[in-house]
């Protein structure tokens, strides 16, 4: 048994709970026991999935008991709607996010323009940048990518060109730009040179979300 609260992984856009498992491995033998459900990103909307978490967690989860969240990409704002929506019926511990667009999403403000099946019901309230404030009192760490490798690559190199953007403006994990990740109500932020998608299986990122949700805050070199 653990004393460390449980830990909810919420996975991102066009995935499901299984890319969590290299994540969701390594907090495990951390000592906390995970969860990683499942949603339906382009077909529900972001309080659908809200509101899946919270029925999850009455089935199974007694409210006294402490928990963390911790979400990739459009995870991170399922977990703010989540904790606008129902985070007073629970003892929420800290959150961290990985490469969420927390000011909203170039790339998926080009999808949702040129191809919007890319994106459907995932775009609004939450990639428009539109997604509810995060509650006071929430701990939230912000992880971010700095490696510019992802299918999202060539829109941000268009967008790049198109608006003249340079240095740091360009800095982003292949999908989301490192200036979409910054939240001001976060408590700590951290930039690692990882991808998008290699967030969810980088070791020094795993080894920073177990520690900001054992300490609070990130360990900076």
């Amino acid at each position: 048994m653990t004393d460390k609260p449980f830990a909810l992984l919420i996975h991102g856009l066009h995935m499901n709970g299984v890319y969590m498992y290299p994540l969701a491995k390594r907090l495990s033998n951390a000592g906390f026991a995970t969860h990683a459900p499942s949603y339906h990103s382009l077909t529900k909307s972001i309080d659908a999935h809200s509101q899946l978490l919270h029925d999850w967690l009455c089935q199974h989860h007694q409210p006294d008991t402490p928990i963390n969240l911790v979400g990739h990409s459009l995870g991170g704002l399922v977990i703010r709607h989540f904790l606008a929506n129902f985070g007073q019926a629970w003892q929420i511990g800290r959150c961290v996010t990985l490469g969420t667009p927390h000011q909203g999403s170039v790339c998926a403000n080009y999808a949702n323009k040129l191809l919007p099946p890319l994106v459907r019901r995932a775009y609004p309230n939450a990639l428009d940048g539109q997604c509810v404030a995060l509650p006071d009192n929430i701990e939230l760490g912000v992880i971010a990518g700095s490696r510019p490798l992802g299918l999202g690559l060539p829109i941000l190199t268009y967008h790049n060109k198109r608006h003249q953007l340079m240095g740091d403006d360009c800095t982003s994990d292949g999908t989301v730009y490192l200036s979409e990740t910054y939240l001001p109500q976060a408590k700590d932020h951290i930039v690692l040179p990882v991808s998008h998608t290699g967030l969810l299986t980088d070791k020094t990122t795993a080894k920073q979300v177990i520690y900001f949700l054992e300490h609070g805050r990130f360990l900076h070199q």
